[in-house]
Order: structure tokens, then sequence, then C-alpha cells
């Protein structure tokens, strides 16, 4: 298949309005609904009334045929839909192209000095998530949680290992959050660098494969990495109950440091004592195979 196909069709502004209008009822942007509605939510043109611009100029801005579109009249659409921040900054990135994006994508390259701070959180499963959400660097407790190195380099992409990886559903307790959580994560990932072939075919890929992928993909949600919850069913430890919390050190765009704590007099903490001990002594073993 080739690249660009549904990843190019679905990551335009159009699509991603047209989501957004259908969240918002006419009584909800304080209009008065008239006459029978094929579709819920906002028309076009009454989108356009309250945003201060023409019906027509507004069809161009969905179709992607407006030039120029100013900040305020990306405001007053924002405003309008409810759109939250990270949305906002998505509707910008659709409309203006995003960042700017070489087709052959650089090597991500982990500093030797971010590896040693990974290193050095003995106690705290930690990892680096690059562009398109592949993992290119991890410490030893991640290792023992998620056995990123025992996957082949292509595999070591969090989107790919969600949805393609056979365990990922008994990996994850609460698995559909975690998918919803990771197609919006990739969804903005796309809309910042909308020339990036490694991620149109990712998106394809599992789009092909993933029934549930697509759907996902088609509810045009976008959110921010930062912190939360992860229920995990580990096949050695048993139940882990982690929070995690995410980092973007600022001297290397398009990395983010995630790592995974526990509370310190929990089940989860003894579980990841014993992981530790488990993996030290599994990676012990392999090294005398």
């Amino acid at each position: 298949m080739p690249s660009r196909t549904l990843a190019h069709v679905e990551q335009t502004v159009g699509a991603f309005l047209q989501s957004r209008r259908a969240r918002i009822s006419p009584e909800e942007a304080g209009l008065v609904s008239r006459g029978r509605r094929r579709v819920p939510g906002l028309r076009r043109e009454e989108l356009a009334e309250l945003a201060g611009v023409s019906a027509d100029y507004y069809v161009r801005l969905e179709q992607g045929r407006a030039t120029n579109v100013s900040v305020a009249v990306l405001d007053a659409v924002a405003r309008i839909l409810r759109l939250d921040d990270v949305e906002h900054q998505h509707l910008r990135n659709l409309v203006r192209g995003g960042r700017p994006s070489v087709r052959t994508a650089p090597a991500q390259v982990v500093r030797p000095e971010l590896q040693r701070l990974l290193d050095l959180m003995e106690t705290v499963p930690a990892f680096v998530l690059g562009r398109r959400m592949d993992i290119i660097a991890w410490n030893a407790l991640a290792d023992g949680l998620c056995r990123f190195g025992a996957m082949a380099f292509r595999e070591r992409n969090a989107a790919r290992h969600t949805f393609l990886d056979p365990g990922a559903r008994t990996f994850y307790t609460d698995w559909e959050t975690v998918a919803a959580e990771t197609v919006a994560y990739l969804r903005l990932d796309a809309g910042r660098h909308p020339e990036d072939p490694r991620l149109s075919e990712l998106v394809d890929e599992l789009a092909v494969k993933d029934a549930d992928f697509r759907r996902l993909w088609a509810a045009q949600e976008v959110k921010e990495k930062t912190y939360g919850a992860k229920l995990l069913q580990h096949p050695v430890v048993g139940a882990l109950e982690l929070g995690y919390e995410t980092f973007a050190p600022p001297g290397d765009p398009g990395q983010l440091l995630v790592a995974y704590t526990a509370d310190p007099d929990s089940p989860t903490a003894d579980r990841l004592r014993l992981l530790a001990s488990w993996n030290a002594t599994d990676v012990s073993l392999r090294q005398h195979h």
C-alpha cells in the first residue's frame, strides 16, 4: 500500500473540524435550531456566522483551500467549538502545515547523558519515547517490565505494540484506554509532522491490520502524553498499579522521558523489587549462554 493513504486523507483540517462540529449542538452555541437536521452538531454556515466569516470562506477553510488564515479566525473557531489547548494547537498545525519535516527522517539518537540518567533510575522503570512513538532507550527495570531488548528493532514502537502484539490486550488491563490514548498522541504527532513518510506508513499499516485502530483513528481525538495511571498484568510478577510521569528534555526535541512509579508501601512496589531481582537473574543467565 502506498504511504500517505489513510494518514494523508484523514489527517486534514476538514476531517478534524467536521468531527468537532458534530460535538456542538446549535443550542450549546447559543443558536436556535431551525429545520430538520440530517447531521448532528453545527452546520458549516452556522459556525461561519458565529466566527464572523462568510460561509464560502469557512467552506474553503474546511477544504484546505483558504490561504493566510488569520490567528483571530482560528481562535474564534476554536472558541466556538470549545477546543482545549491541545486541540487548538492541533488545528493551527493542520491549517498551517505543522512543523517543517524532512522526507528522509534522521536517526533518533539518545544522548549518553540521558541514557546515564535512565540507568541511574534503578528502582523506576523508565524509557525514552521518540518520534512516531518509537521506543529508543530504556533502563534495566523497564526492560524487565516490557522486554524492549527482546523486540526486533522495527517492533520497538508503542503504537505497533499496543495494536499488533498478541499479548498487549492482556498486558494492559485497561487496554481500551491505553489504545485510545495511544492513537490520540499519534494523531497529535501526525499534525505536527504531516510530511513524515514513516509516520504515514505506520498509520496505514495499523489501519490495515487492526479494526480497533481504524475506529479510534477516525474519532479524530488528539492528546498530549503527560501523566496518568497504568494497570499492567506482568507474566512473571502479576498485577501492577503504576502511575506514570512524562518529561520533555528541553534539548532533545521529539523525545519524551517516561517513568513509572508506585506507592512505596504498596504490593506493586514489592512486585517491582521482585521484578528487578528476577530481571537481574535473567540477564545474568542469558549472558552465560
